[in-house]
């Protein structure tokens, strides 16, 4: 018996999907997550998922793996103690950034620079200037190199270093000669070089790459180490592969080389699930929603195809790395709502997590949250919550909304409890719109694909107030991300900074270093160990009219680089150009800027779903009883027929109002509502026009 195996580990639960490569069966569960030792809660998924399978660890081929741990310590700002050396004269860099305010006339607003990473004290300026071109202007000074080093590490405790020279993509000898002689003095401290995770121009966002992830290279370390250490001891030989953000899969020794590409490994999970169900329904054009316990990502999903963007940030810092295309609120099962200065209901983004957790958990919250509001108004099941394996208190979430938000705002509970969800369904559907309308998209050519435990619950109403037709509840909602790592590809992308005018551009020396390029990442495919399929090569060029500040990225088509192949791109770009922004000058020079190589391996036993004949539509032999819920369309509480998400047949039709309850999640069928079984076994919800 072989079995892959995706885990995804999220605020309050760490879900776990695992394949038999054989049958292409699916097992699926959950378990609490287990912060601080987050590591426990995935040895503990692990060994759940094979008790289904009645396997054991030598049996795992492969672990997907989707974390939020470099997320996390970012915006908690607890990452590595660090320090940076630069170019002399631009140890400011960091400080001074672009020099943009978000908030024009806030004179108390933070910056809005990562100046956290490292203080002043802690990063040096090393003498040494190259030009342009990567011709040495000035030799590197070694020994203020090993002074400098010595003083991070003696005197500042650093435990990682971040080298960012001027012009270094150019020729990035001054920083391989930097890490030996780190290296030497030190070889317990990590070294983070720009030269190879960001060779392109553009210092400030170059800098900022390279400090997080010189911030996050010691945390992911001690984290992964951690797992494969639980792993080994299991007698697990199964190739570890964690997501990274542009949605593929990388080798965890591949990973911990550029372990800021991280930062959004958890929800780019969710995504590639998202497309690979949206693919198999014909359902190309489709908007994700991932509502968990703590946050709701929301992406947006055309002709099969996660959006990407090349320039990327996390929180309001610049994160300049190919990644998914992703909103993140505070929004999920566990944020808490509140009452703000003036009384007004408000909604996260802080959340009670797994520790203490909602009010009605019975562990410690006193807190409101919204899993304690769909609770009041009769969409949760107490006694039958995440499969049985807990029981909720209604009186405890009750007592928690009457406290904090009903008798505040001197009204009944389940109408305090009908407000948080609409507060909350308010700011995701805002998120739907920003992903969507302003970006040129229209909704209405959309289907909302919902995931997550909290997800399918909240669906039906977002596609009211988001004008989408159409919603798809997977067969697993709660465990979707997990399943996406189980399907993804193994990635790795390299680029380089490569400035010419398209017109005069050198074919030869492109076609080169997109060779160069390509090899390199072929190297470590071959390290991360996946075989089976063909390993597919996908070029791409960053361009712009010249006199512009920003690029776009255009594909570049494979084989030999000739004039015809550069024009091909060229037309791309103007394409793309007018399609972002409606106009397009063809007879405009335009500029090449970066040259980027992705290769990509499917699994090779990738999942194939079974597909059923459509039968009986009667949904009455699913029906498990009727519990009272609460409806702005009634006006109240109402009887609420309930069905059992296992016992639910392709064909199936249910009228709402109804709730669809099974172990990993709780579908919401709101009145006016009408929902269905397809032959995949996914709920379709038609929403009315």
């Amino acid at each position: 018996m072989a079995i892959s195996v995706g885990i995804d580990i999220g605020g309050t639960f760490t879900d776990v999907v695992a394949m038999n490569t054989a049958s292409s069966e699916l097992l699926y569960s959950k378990v609490y997550s287990t912060p601080p030792e987050l590591a426990q809660g995935f040895i503990q998924a692990v060994d759940k998922v094979l008790g289904m399978a009645e396997a054991s660890h030598p049996d795992v081929a492969r672990i997907a793996h989707g974390t939020t741990v470099g997320t996390n310590a970012i915006l908690e700002a607890d990452g590595a103690t660090i320090g940076i050396l630069v170019t002399d004269g631009f140890e400011d860099t960091l400080t001074i950034g672009r020099q943009k305010r978000s908030e024009m006339y806030d004179v108390f607003m933070d910056a809005e620079t990562p100046v956290f990473l490292a203080p002043r004290r802690r990063i040096f300026g090393i003498p040494e200037r190259l030009h342009p071109d990567g011709t040495v202007d000035v030799q590197m000074d070694e020994d203020q190199v090993a002074e400098a080093v010595d003083a991070l590490v003696n005197k500042h405790g650093v435990e990682a270093i971040a080298v960012c020279y001027l012009f270094s993509f150019a020729n990035a000898t001054h920083e391989e000669r930097t890490r030996e002689i780190i290296l030497a003095r030190h070889p317990e401290v990590r070294v983070s070089l720009s030269s190879e995770l960001d060779p392109r121009f553009r210092e400030y966002e170059r800098l900022c790459l390279t400090a997080f992830d010189a911030y996050l290279r010691p945390v992911m370390e001690q984290y992964l180490g951690r797992i494969r250490a639980e792993l080994t001891s299991q007698g697990s030989g199964a190739r570890f592969h964690v997501m990274h953000s542009r949605g593929g899969t990388t080798g965890d020794e591949s990973i911990l080389r550029n372990t800021v590409s991280t930062v959004l490994s958890g929800p780019a999970a969710g995504v590639v699930g998202s497309a690979r169900l949206g693919n198999l329904c014909d359902l190309g054009d489709l908007i994700s929603l991932d509502m968990g316990g703590t946050s709701c990502d929301i992406a947006l999903v055309e002709k099969g195809k996660p959006l990407q963007t090349s320039e990327g940030k996390i929180g309001r810092y610049p994160l300049r790395q190919p990644m998914l295309d992703i909103n993140t609120i505070g929004a999920g099962g566990g944020s808490i709502a509140w009452l703000d200065s003036s009384g007004a209901l408000r909604v996260g983004p802080a959340s009670a997590g797994a520790i203490p957790g909602p009010a009605c958990y019975g562990t410690g919250g006193v807190q409101p949250t919204v899993t304690d509001a769909s609770l009041v108004l009769g969409y949760l099941n107490p006694d039958n919550y995440a499969g049985g394996s807990m029981t909720l208190s209604r009186a405890l979430a009750e007592d928690a909304i009457r406290t904090a938000i009903a008798d505040p705002l001197g009204m009944d509970v389940p109408t305090a409890a009908q407000g948080i969800h609409t507060i909350v369904n308010s700011g995701m559907a805002d998120e739907i719109r920003l992903v969507s309308v302003f970006r040129g998209h229209d909704p209405r050519g959309f289907s909302l694909l919902a995931m997550g435990g909290a997800g399918p619950a909240h669906a039906g109403r977002l596609a009211q107030q988001s004008n989408i037709r159409r919603a798809l509840i997977p067969p697993s909602p709660g465990v979707l991300s997990a399943f996406g790592l189980l399907v993804s590809d193994l990635e790795h992308e390299m680029s380089r900074t490569y400035r010419a005018e398209a017109a005069t551009a050198d074919v030869a020396d492109i076609h080169s270093t997109f060779v160069e390029l390509e090899n390199s990442c072929r190297r470590q495919m071959e390290r991360d160990q996946m075989g089976g399929a063909e390993i597919v090569a996908r070029r791409s060029v960053e361009m712009r009219y010249i006199g512009q500040s920003y690029e776009l990225e255009a594909p570049f088509p494979s084989g030999s680089v000739d004039p015809g192949a550069l024009s091909e791109a060229v037309n791309a770009f103007h394409d793309l150009h007018e399609r972002i922004y409606g106009h397009r000058d063809s007879d405009e020079l335009v500029e090449l800027i970066t040259l980027r190589v992705t290769l990509s391996q499917t699994p090779p036993h990738m999942w194939t779903p079974t597909e059923a004949e459509l039968g009986n539509p009667d949904p009455s032999p699913a029906q498990s009883g009727v519990r009272p819920a609460h409806f702005t369309e009634t006006g109240g509480y109402v009887d609420t027929p309930i069905f059992a998400r296992k016992a639910m047949t392709p064909g199936m039709i249910i009228a709402g109002p109804a709730i669809v309850e099974q172990e990993d999640t709780t579908t919401v069928v709101y009145p006016g509502t009408q929902a269905s079984v397809d032959r995949f076994r996914n709920i379709i919800m038609e929403l009315p026009a």
